[in-house]
């Protein structure tokens, strides 16, 4: 493949194109979303990849973990999604339950995922324990992103939230788990919480993109939960969480600001009738 492709020449962002970015050094963006609004929002703001994610669970049902959200719910948010978008490449986890322990059922949620939403590719939690499932998928023609370190829907199996992947035995493992889904056919892999030094260095011994959360900056690109980027959230601050506004706050105050207009009788005013 050339990596003579620039930025300007992918009107369509591809699981090929996030190839070409890794070989020429370009880094990968990418969010999370849920809904059209501001999926349109992000896709015009030029994010590379959107990830419909589970955290949706948390974000937007308001559950604490990311195992009660179903199948159902993650296609009809992948769908409000999908319609949103013309240029980034739209990612759907497989919530829990979907594929784990069954490749013939992991293949059947991928499949509803991509024929009812018009999304481009799955995402799935695991190594080696999952790797029939996710040959399986990938044999059928739908494209997988792998998923390591910190895997929130195996949470009560850790027992917490900490850093993964510290002590050496648990490091190789998770090595040797990347070098598997790259050649199970996986085009990109998201690494969750583990050393910087490890993520780093499996950047650089496999092939496909590796997008980090809370993984350090040597690797292809980074991914945050949107609603923490942007300040909507206001209970979770993570050291590797960067918020670039404080949303709660600026939408707390224009409610609070509205509630009084109306109180007081000033909205509407002349202007804003009929």
């Amino acid at each position: 493949m050339s990596t003579e492709l620039k930025k300007k020449d992918f009107k369509k962002i591809t699981t090929l194109a996030l190839l070409a970015m890794k070989q020429r050094g370009e880094k990968i963006s990418m969010l999370t979303a849920y809904d059209y609004s501001m999926a349109r929002i992000l896709d015009e703001a030029g994010i590379d990849v959107l990830l419909v994610g589970d955290s949706a669970s948390n974000v937007m049902a308001g559950h604490e973990t990311t195992l009660p959200i179903t199948l159902d719910q993650m296609i009809y948010h992948a769908q409000s999604v999908v319609k949103a978008i013309e240029r980034c490449l739209v990612v759907v986890d497989l919530p829990f339950g979907s594929y784990q322990g069954n490749s013939r059922e992991a293949l059947s949620s991928a499949i509803r995922i991509m024929k009812e939403s018009g999304a481009h590719c799955v995402k799935l939690e695991g190594g080696e324990e999952i790797l029939e499932s996710v040959k399986r998928i990938i044999s059928s023609g739908i494209p997988v992103m792998g998923h390591l370190g910190l895997t929130p829907q195996s949470i009560y199996q850790f027992g917490t939230y900490t850093v993964r992947a510290k002590e050496k035995e648990e490091a190789d493992a998770l090595l040797r788990n990347a070098k598997i889904l790259e050649e199970a056919g996986c085009f990109a892999i998201v690494l969750e919480k583990i050393p910087a030094a490890l993520a780093t260095k499996v950047a650089k011994e496999v092939s496909i993109p590796i997008i980090g959360i809370g993984a350090g900056s040597g690797v292809d690109g980074q991914v945050l939960v949107v609603h923490d980027m942007l300040g909507i959230t206001k209970d979770f601050s993570p050291r590797f969480l960067r918020r670039y506004l404080d949303l709660y706050a600026e939408i707390k105050k224009a409610t609070e600001s509205y509630i009084s207009d109306v109180k007081s009788n000033d909205f509407p005013n002349e202007n804003e009738q009929y």
